[in-house]
């Protein structure tokens, strides 16, 4: 091994070790009470470390929602690889969002609180690129899901990039809002509500899933 790649290796350990420690702070103090000075005392680093590594801690933060998009990523590939039909195909989109909420619950609520704000026009061009590059393949995967349905003729003529937006955004205003919910009731419902959310959105798209008991499904033909 060179001295190079023994660098490299180096830094990308002690770039884990910071990640592993914000997490940590990040899950028991909750994001804004958090510092780098209490992270840099998690991972037994001084804080001028932290910043050889990260600006700031928004880049901290939003780097540990990378992991959630890889992991995405890779559940959505595997509904992608499954020999399923087209309809049991966009129906497990539903267990794919929730365990990924399961996945990082708190860095997921974050992740989405941060990227419906200015805070990513902060990050430095590596990160946001990696960021982008992520969500946009996570997109294209489930655009080509429902273009599947949409080629078997289960799934209204709709661009598919369209579809795959509009259940992304039903999932993270469900998540948020469901979150904040918590303050009043105390309850997590979202796999109760996701589970409706995903019933409504099937049905409106025209495909053939199996309804609950006694409930016909709707018949949704294309528009004159």
């Amino acid at each position: 091994m060179g001295i190079q790649e023994r660098k490299e290796r180096e830094r990308e350990r002690r770039r884990q070790q910071i990640m592993v420690a914000a997490k940590r702070v990040f899950s028991e103090k909750g994001f804004s009470k958090t510092t780098m000075e209490d992270i840099a005392r998690q991972a037994e680093l001084s804080p001028g470390t932290l910043y050889l590594y990260f600006k700031n801690k928004d880049e901290l933060y939003a780097s540990l929602s990378l992991r959630i998009l890889q992991y995405l990523q890779i559940r959505l590939d595997h509904v992608v690889s499954e020999p399923l039909s087209p309809e049991k195909k966009i129906a497990s989109l539903k267990d794919v969002l929730y365990d990924v909420y399961c996945f990082e619950p708190l860095i997921l609520i974050n992740m989405f609180h941060l990227q419906s704000s200015e805070t990513l026009k902060n990050l430095s061009p590596r990160l946001l690129g990696q960021i982008k590059q992520l969500s946009r393949k996570a997109l294209a995967t489930i655009a080509r899901i429902f273009e599947t349905g949409i080629r078997s003729k289960v799934v209204i003529d709709r661009p598919p990039f369209a579809l795959a937006d509009i259940v992304w955004s039903l999932f993270s205003g469900l998540v948020v809002w469901e979150n904040s919910k918590q303050f009043i009731s105390n309850k997590d419902r979202l796999k109760e509500t996701l589970e409706v959310a995903f019933e409504i959105f099937i049905r409106g798209i025209g495909t053939t899933a199996t309804p609950e008991p006694g409930i016909e499904p709707l018949k949704i033909s294309e528009p004159a």
